[in-house]
């Protein structure tokens, strides 16, 4: 990657959300609530922070529209959001071809719309892959149950990777990749020449073998402390909106929250930060942006 790439962003949401109905009959999975904000505001403020501006959102045919109009084009927030549709889920690795003429070549980080990732200096720990790091970069998590994910085998003398196996029976360590994948401009190239498999889908980790068989696959691992979440299920669900619930009123602090992220990378100013908090002013939500706003006076 160049040092200083205009790198794109994709948040993939495709999926019918079958493990979470009958809600998902009567609402859009990404909107479901976790505490106090819809789920794929924590992906997207992910995006933010990473200093993305030009966002792409796929998601169902049935989505597309809902998610369109409950979020919009991204201008309240400084930043670009354009909706491309997934008319069946076909895999991960997809998105980069249903994404190519908005990629245009350029660098994009790619976060799944069902996961939730906290990480302390999230901005600064992200600029290495960004800027330094060139080819593909996945993103380790250590996991209790190794056989539920694509895990990640590594060589900590030299911080490379030696393999990544789907779901393995025998997993060679437990550290899950997670669903956030940052990749150089040949990635929809890469996903074109890609076979589908057994279960007909383009899968994420044969495009990471493409670039482990380069020697051009980095990886960084999420420290103790960090939270990641996997949210597809309502125990998950549950789990993760009472993590969220805690943290944020042990500490005072809001975190999943994009009005916040976007004023803190400075694409929005003061004014319109206190605009945003205007518009929720009568719940805790908009009394928390009220209050960030109060604080930078």
């Amino acid at each position: 990657m160049n040092s200083n790439p205009t790198t794109k962003g994709i948040i993939l949401s495709g999926g019918s959300g079958t493990r979470l109905r009958p809600l998902t009959d009567f609402v859009c999975k990404q909107l479901l609530p976790v505490y106090d904000k819809p789920l794929i505001y924590y992906p997207l403020t992910s995006l933010i922070l990473a200093g993305i501006k030009e966002i792409l959102i796929i998601s169902t045919p049935k989505d597309v529209p809902i998610l369109e109009d409950a979020i919009g084009n991204g201008n309240n927030w400084g930043i670009s959001i354009d909706y491309a549709i997934q008319p069946e889920p076909k895999g991960i690795a997809e998105a980069f071809i249903i994404g190519e003429n908005f990629i245009q070549d350029k660098p994009v980080m790619m976060i799944l719309g069902d996961n939730i990732l906290h990480k302390s200096k999230f901005t600064d720990f992200i600029k290495k892959s960004l800027f330094e790091n060139r080819g593909a970069t996945i993103f380790g998590f250590p996991v209790s149950d190794p056989n539920r994910f694509g895990i990640i085998e590594v060589d900590y003398k030299t911080n490379t990777v030696l393999s990544i196996e789907e779901k393995p029976k025998e997993p060679k360590s437990n550290l899950a990749a997670i669903g956030l994948y940052i990749y150089d401009g040949s990635v929809s190239k890469k996903a074109r020449s890609l076979t589908p498999s057994a279960r007909s889908e383009l899968e994420i980790t044969d495009l990471n073998n493409l670039y482990l068989e380069e020697k051009n696959l980095h990886f960084e691992r999420l420290s103790r402390g960090d939270f990641w979440m996997d949210v597809g299920v309502f125990d998950a669900f549950s789990d993760a909106s009472q993590l969220v619930r805690l943290t944020e009123t042990r500490l005072g602090l809001k975190f999943g929250c994009p009005e916040e992220a976007t004023y803190i990378m400075n694409n929005i100013s003061l004014d319109e930060l206190i605009l945003l908090g205007e518009k929720y002013k009568s719940s805790p939500y908009g009394t928390y942006l009220q209050n960030v706003a109060h604080y930078d006076r």
